[in-house]
């Protein structure tokens, strides 16, 4: 048995978001997979106990991966008192997985306006009309609100984006790539940051 210590090699920065790039590129191109950039988002909030839900990643690169919501909802309010989160992506039939974890910071005004303006009408309205995660007494009481603000901003207004709905970047400090394998001899490639000029990473293998 070998006693040296485990194979760690160290990588530009770069090349962990090149190849989830690529991989969202062959997620995309599968007609199977419905929605490609479906993610798991998981905060803490301030009882420390953790929530999770699925949203949609809108926009990655090297600065990190972000996603829109209403800033009074739930993930929003506990990113604000605890701005740390993690993301899974799963996509089969590739028996694929991609995790990343790392610091989170709100979007610009001038991103957010950007995105908001690319959406459909209808999910701008609904941007409005939605106190998210609130109770919600009645269905009807949304129809109503969705129909009251159609009507303020008319069939062709201009509708700006609410003060409370911006977006979020999840800024990584590790990312794993895990690829399913027979017999449960998966592959796990985790890359840790390493700060600095310029930031590198390194690369190493987990157990599956």
């Amino acid at each position: 048995m070998s006693t040296s210590g485990p194979e760690v090699r160290t990588a530009p920065f770069a090349e962990p978001f090149d190849r989830f790039g690529e991989l969202l590129a062959r997620a995309r191109a599968e007609k199977e997979i419905r929605e490609p950039t479906a993610m798991s988002v998981a905060t803490v909030g301030e009882d420390g106990r953790p929530s999770l839900r699925m949203v949609l990643l809108k926009e990655f690169d090297a600065g990190g991966f972000v996603f829109y919501t209403n800033l009074g909802s739930r993930k929003a309010r506990e990113l604000r008192g605890n701005p740390h989160a993690a993301l899974c992506f799963h996509w089969q039939p590739f028996e694929i997985q991609v995790r990343i974890e790392g610091h989170v910071e709100q979007v610009s005004d001038a991103e957010a306006d950007a995105y908001y303006a690319s959406r459909p009408r209808g999910s701008r309205v609904g941007a409005w009309a939605s106190i998210q995660s609130t109770p919600l007494p009645s269905s009807d009481i949304l129809v109503r609100r969705v129909e009251e603000l159609d009507a303020r901003f008319g069939a062709t207004g201009d509708i700006p984006r609410p003060p409370f709905w911006s977006g979020f970047r999840v800024v990584p400090s590790a990312m794993e790539f895990w690829q399913g394998r027979p017999s449960r001899l998966h592959e796990r490639d985790v890359y840790t940051l390493h700060p600095g000029d310029p930031p590198r990473w390194s690369v190493g293998l987990l157990f599956p």
